[in-house]
């Protein structure tokens, strides 16, 4: 597998917060091309990393579905929010990051304006009718130099972007399969989240949404 399946120049692309945040890009259907490929090591990842649905420290059971690969993966539980090489459920590593998760993710991060992104995690998310994410900020990683990789595959989400204080109202972006979202620079710790998912069914993943997000942890 080559990079050029992701390298080709983005069907469009605009600025997410014109005048707020130049740093935070949409690629429209930058992995609807390689789906097959990426959904199937999405199965293969979930096959030695099963989805559960984490607690916060604050003990509320989230009500989307999680997992991850890399050699960091994110977890949460009464302890707090934090990476582990070990997967708390199964007591083993995180499955490694696959080869065409990592290209796709480089390739969003160049054509974006992120050189040399080499991501160390990608958390897994898998959204059924009715879950959603809360406004919220990518902030337990070491390097905030580092951009955010997003990868959209399934049923259609309305994405939320905001500032850098919850208080900010949010743009409302919709996202379809294959869509992939990239922020860093001065957006990197904006809010963002996902608006309850809308019942539906898709083609090659049925009820539910996956999302892939990319990050470098460590």
């Amino acid at each position: 597998m080559t990079l050029d399946l992701f390298d080709k120049p983005a069907v469009w692309q605009q600025s997410l917060t014109p005048g707020l945040a130049p740093g935070a890009v949409v690629l429209r259907g930058l992995a609807a091309g390689n789906d097959d490929a990426l959904l199937a090591a999405l199965h293969s990842v979930a096959a030695k990393a099963p989805f559960r649905h984490m607690t916060t420290p604050g003990g509320f059971r989230m009500s989307v579905a999680m997992t991850n690969c890399g050699s960091l993966g994110w977890v949460t539980d009464k302890s707090g929010y934090r990476y582990s090489a070990i997967d708390p459920e199964t007591g083993a590593q995180w499955p490694p990051m696959p080869e065409v998760f990592l290209q796709l993710a480089q390739a969003a991060a160049v054509q974006s304006g992120y050189k040399n992104f080499v991501p160390d995690s990608c958390l897994i998310n898998r959204y059924e009718p009715g879950t959603k994410l809360s406004l919220h900020q990518d902030k337990n990683e070491r390097d905030f130099q580092q951009p955010i990789v997003s990868v959209s595959l399934g049923l259609p989400a309305v994405f939320q972007f905001a500032g850098q204080s919850r208080a900010d109202k949010p743009e409302r972006v919709p996202l379809t399969h294959g869509d992939v979202v990239v922020w860093g620079g001065v957006a990197r710790l904006n809010y963002h989240g996902v608006l309850t998912l809308k019942p539906g069914q898709h083609f090659k993943t049925g009820s539910c949404r996956f999302n892939l997000t990319f990050r470098k942890a460590a």
